[in-house]
């Protein structure tokens, strides 16, 4: 196992200009939301947060999409927004114990489960620091069935935690995405540290288990071009935490957003992470801060504001995905949660800034501090031909009361390409995610 801790002269090396794009963010609308869950008691605690599609192999627009619920475990959806299926999420082992927490979710098509070639949906478990691990059945798709079902190993350990003492801790299992090369791949952060691991998983007797291939730790602190140290805001004993990433599947490229950083890009070769490289700075990146120790948050010094951040991520960086298109061509979208929008980059030469846009009111509310997001290329059916973008909407309207609302929301792949001012690239050919590797 490798362990890479870039230093803070790396760091200082990424100093850089991104091509310019639109200078405002483009609007799109949705089309499609899923239900409003709520964070108490009544809603079961339900909090939305990172979606994934799996696409249908017979039928693409009977493809379904699946949705992380923190402490109320996950749900399923129809292309139409309408809910298929609940998953709890486990309860806690003992009354000492925290219960299970889903934070992340990805698919991998065509494990081979038991001899058999299965699809599954991974997800990071933050409340008990596993991966776990679900089968999709197409047939319980076409059937109007609920098509997951529990394939996790029993005995799957902590991915991060040395025993369930240190579980309990909390410093467990955060982003998530997953990918192929032969075998299948889990990328894991861990919350409220800078730590990255590469998982392969492996079939142990028709259930899913893992183990550990490499670690990566990001950097916590960056030397600026003036030469002081800097550390991102963060309350104490927290460092700076990676939740949003995905792989580009083609190529095998991990972009990782480091919250209060920005976004990474990061090779994977051989089963290793090679050495990252910043690719672009949140705006708050370099800016001085204090704590309050009252208000149990930090504060930023905007007023001496160095100007050493980016331009086009608003901290926190969150959600990430990859659209691909032929011969390398394609975007890096990025949730710029600051300011309720996602960036977007090219997907080869040096991830090129082109432009932003946000998800305005239209058929459905506007998107608001969104987390995890996914976007597929391939048609889906009449409602979505040209390809998909799902993105976690923060602030689910209209309020119930005073219940604060979270959903998804579904996007026209099209729609988002056709309103920056030059087109971006609608290519429903070239790139099948069942065939990626």
């Amino acid at each position: 196992m490798s362990v890479f801790a870039l230093s803070s002269l790396t760091a200082l090396a990424t100093a850089f200009t991104l091509t310019a794009g639109p200078a405002a963010p483009v609007p799109v609308t949705a089309a499609v939301e899923t239900p409003a869950v709520y964070d108490d008691e009544a809603g079961g605690n339900a909090d939305a947060d990172d979606p994934a599609v799996w696409v249908d192999p017979e039928n693409p627009g009977r493809s379904i999409v699946i949705g992380t619920l923190k402490e109320a475990g996950l749900d399923v959806y129809g292309l139409d927004g309408r809910r298929l299926q609940h998953v709890a999420a486990p309860q806690a082992p003992d009354e000492n114990a925290k219960p299970g927490r889903f934070n992340n979710v990805d698919i991998v098509y065509g494990f081979e489960l038991d001899g058999e070639e299965t699809d599954l949906a991974l997800v990071s478990d933050r409340g008990r620091d596993r991966i776990r691990a679900y089968a999709i059945d197409p047939a319980a798709v076409a059937a109007g069935k609920p098509p997951l079902k529990d394939v996790t190993a029993a005995d799957a350990a902590p991915v991060f935690a040395a025993d369930e003492t240190e579980v309990d801790d909390q410093r467990t299992s955060y982003g998530l995405t997953a990918f192929s090369d032969d075998d299948a791949y889990v990328v894991v952060s861990r919350r409220e540290e800078t730590r990255l691991r590469l998982l392969r998983l492996k079939d142990d007797d028709g259930r899913v288990a893992f183990r550990t291939e490499d670690t990566l730790d990001l950097p916590d602190t960056f030397t600026l071009p003036d030469g002081t140290d800097w550390r991102p805001c963060a309350d104490p004993g927290e460092n700076p935490q990676v939740e949003g990433m995905a792989v580009d599947l083609e190529e095998h490229v991990l972009y990782a957003a480091q919250e209060t950083v920005g976004l990474w890009r990061i090779e994977l070769d051989d089963e290793e992470f090679e050495d990252p490289e910043l690719i672009d700075r949140v705006r708050e990146y370099g800016t001085p801060w204090t704590y309050d120790a009252e208000q149990e948050e930090c504060v930023l010094d905007t007023d001496d504001d160095p100007g050493f951040g980016g331009e086009h991520l608003s901290a926190d960086a969150e959600g990430v995905a990859v659209y691909h298109a032929e011969d390398g061509a394609g975007y890096v979208l990025a949730s710029s949660q600051g300011d309720n929008t996602f960036a977007v980059y090219e997907r080869d030469g040096d991830n090129d800034y082109l432009g932003s846009f946000a998800v305005t009111d239209g058929a459905t509310d506007g998107v608001q501090h969104s987390d995890g997001s996914t976007v597929v290329n391939v048609p889906l059916g009449r409602s979505f031909p040209k390809g998909l973008l799902v993105t976690h909407d923060g602030e689910a309207t209209p309020a119930d009361g005073d219940r604060e609302g979270t959903n998804f929301k579904f996007t026209r792949w099209d729609a988002v390409a056709g309103a920056f001012p030059e087109q971006l690239t609608v290519d429903t050919d070239s790139f099948d995610p069942r065939d990626a590797d």
